[in-house]
């Protein structure tokens, strides 16, 4: 039986000699005089000399700048780095210049129409034509531009447009609940909304115009609305004045497409957290940070490159799309899916990784496990002659999903586990086709990220659990938050506990030989299936189903990749449990945030525990759960309501409904 450490592959020399990092190596011998021999070496080298890495990293892959830049990192401190002062930039030049015309730059599956393939060509003819178009809409640069698409080639040529005008884009799933993306695009105020008809998820159609005109309706910001017909090409728009998008495709622009350089810190994109505590924190990246990430990132860590193809399974409202869109930055082609992972097949991400000739193939290790389940065998279905690697994000990583993946998929593979966040577009700790994989391990720290396991006394430690810290800037940290004027909640989210280093909230684990182990969430927030979830967005929808007075949720990570969400409400009195309730509560998660919002159980609590302060004690309960002995879980002396806490610790002694 595999044990976590083991030894599982070992890259063969050939191999190690055409990785893009290997070449790297060699253009940092011929034009900087650094002689490094391997990555373990190069990734301390970015560390120690950070400006001298991101300096080799912009002229290794020819960033354009319509102006000089006057040094690499003005300001060292976090938060205020300053990257690249002087520099004038454009994302989305950077991933339209790699096109090779005919050759295919976007795959496109989807549950309910035919493949069809983007070629660059196309995908520049069509995001030059709707660049021509925002302008007439009052998009310049600066205005937000949103989205209520999914992970469709439609919406990846709206973000380029965006892009190449300055505009800045931000992007939610139709799958969220309309409060969930009022929540997020009410707080950025966007001049244009994208949207579409609807969507098929496991052979269901949902029409959502009734959420977007309701989204459009408390947007007073919006000058213009354009409207995709998506799974009825005769659909009507959820409002007469939209634009239709096939309409703005038949005219071709008197000019081609310029595109508007801006400052390297301009706004390139707004992702959001979770909303563990509040409104979910409105993130802001910027083009130079996200051009020099996307091309360190795809190129040395996951070995991208020209003629490549990435396939990750995601959502348009999850960071790995961001992650998917830009494998385009190097000049690799993307594999796009929109439908349920387990339709019309079990096994239809595997399908459409062989054939589309997928070179890295990302999922997580619940899905994974959901192969297993299954009795899924890849291999003995298809063929992965060009498959060098999978990706495995969104969770911790376990020895049996990758030995999972050697004996079912192919011998000769590459397994890495990433991680990083929505909030560096990024990882922070990554891996190398050049390194072994041992079982359930990160191979190392990511190029030019200062990444330690930090103690409670702030000391970096090996072989020993504790918070992941980042010590020195990465470019694509947040620039901030949007409306965070003061910057007051971008430092409280990060530099808080660790003053001067980044805090990411995860548990973290690094071992004598530089492996790395991501052990879950330090913070309260639900990580299922590898999309973050936050507990307001849950409390806000059950606050208003009447028999309720009072709820708390956790999720629990288990063996195997798997997790477990109950949910405790504090019913009103006279009130009980019922299955109707139950089923009242699902439905309401479900179609005011979404699916992924639904509890796996609910259970009847009679209270919910508290700190003095009224805050619900999440961590504690969730590490009661898991576990943790109960002196180091929670102090009773801290609580406003000491019983309310005991419910919990014999819950976890129970163990009926989960395993640790």
């Amino acid at each position: 039986m595999v044990q976590e450490g083991d030894l599982l592959w070992t890259p063969s020399p050939a191999r190690i000699a055409a990785s893009q990092l290997t070449k790297f190596l060699r253009w940092l011998a011929e034009h900087k005089q650094v002689r490094l021999a391997n990555y373990t070496e190069l990734q301390a080298w970015s560390v120690a000399n950070l400006e001298a890495f991101w300096e080799a990293v912009w002229q290794y892959f020819d960033i354009k700048s319509t102006t000089p830049y006057e040094c690499v990192l003005k300001h060292a401190e976090m938060p205020g780095a300053k990257w690249f002062p002087g520099a004038h930039l454009n994302f989305a030049e950077h991933v339209l210049r790699n096109s090779r015309g005919p050759e295919t730059a976007l795959h496109f599956a989807a549950e309910h129409i035919p493949y069809r393939a983007v070629s660059w060509n196309e995908l520049a003819d069509q995001v030059t034509r709707l660049a021509a178009r925002l302008p007439e809409y009052g998009v310049k640069p600066g205005d937000r531009v949103a989205s209520f698409m999914p992970n469709i080639p439609e919406t990846i040529v709206a973000f380029l447009a965006t892009a190449s005008l300055g505009a800045i884009w931000s992007s939610c799933s139709p799958d969220f609940g309309v409060r969930s993306v009022l929540d997020r695009f009410s707080q950025i105020e966007p001049t244009v909304l994208f949207c579409v008809d609807g969507y098929n998820y496991g052979g269901k159609t949902f029409d959502r115009r009734a959420e977007a005109l309701h989204i459009i309706e408390q947007l007073p910001s919006l000058k213009q609305v354009v409207f995709l017909p998506y799974i009825d090409a005769q659909a009507e728009p959820p409002v007469s004045h939209a634009a239709i998008w096939p309409e703005i495709m038949a005219h071709a622009p008197a000019a081609p497409l310029e595109f508007t350089p801006v400052p390297f810190d301009h706004p390139l994109w707004i992702v959001y957290s979770s909303g563990t505590t509040g409104l979910p924190k409105a993130i802001v990246h910027s083009h130079g940070g996200i051009t020099l990430e996307m091309h360190k990132g795809m190129s040395l860590q996951i070995n991208l490159r020209p003629g490549a193809t990435m396939f990750f399974y995601t959502t348009s409202g999850w960071i790995m799309w961001n992650v998917l869109m830009s494998a385009l930055v190097v000049g690799a082609s993307s594999i796009l899916y929109d439908g349920n992972p387990s339709a019309p097949d079990v096994d239809v991400l595997w399908r459409l990784a062989a054939e589309h000739k997928a070179t890295i193939f990302g999922g997580s290790p619940t899905y994974v496990s959901l192969m297993q389940k299954n009795g899924i065998v890849p291999k003995a279905k298809y063929d992965y002659a060009a498959l060098e690697g999978v990706l495995l994000s969104g969770s911790p990583v376990t020895p049996e999903s990758m030995v999972w993946l050697y004996e079912n998929v192919k011998e000769d593979l590459w397994v890495t586990s990433q991680s990083g966040g929505t909030d560096i577009s990024s990882g922070f700790v990554s891996g190398s086709c050049t390194l072994p994989v041992y079982a359930g391990e990160i191979q190392a720290a990511a190029l030019a990220v200062d990444v330690h396991a930090f103690n409670d006394a702030g000391e970096s430690v090996i072989d020993e659990v504790g918070e992941l810290v980042v010590c020195k800037p990465m470019p694509s940290m947040p620039i901030c938050f949007w409306n965070d004027r003061d910057g007051h909640r971008y430092r409280e989210s990060y530099f808080e506990v660790f003053p001067g280093y980044w805090r990411h909230g995860d548990f973290f684990k690094v071992n004598a030989r530089g492996g790395c182990y991501i052990q879950g969430r330090s913070d309260s927030t639900l990580n299922r299936y590898g999309v973050r979830i936050g507990t307001a967005e849950i409390y806000r929808t059950l606050e208003a189903i009447e028999e309720l007075q009072d709820s708390i949720i956790v999720n629990l990570d288990l063996s195997g990749g798997r997790f477990f969400m109950p949910l405790f409400v504090q019913l009103k009195p006279g009130r009980e449990l019922t299955p109707g309730l139950v089923k009242k509560i699902n439905e309401a998660l479900r179609e005011q945030c979404s699916p992924r919002h639904v509890p796996d159980r609910i259970y009847a609590v009679e209270a919910v525990p508290y700190t003095l302060t009224g805050k619900k004690l999440e961590v504690p309960v969730r590490r009661i759960l898991m576990g943790y002995d109960i002196a180091k879980a929670v102090s009773r002396d801290a609580m406003m309501n000491p019983a309310s806490i005991d419910y919990f610790i014999d819950f976890a002694g129970k163990q009926t409904d989960f395993e640790r």
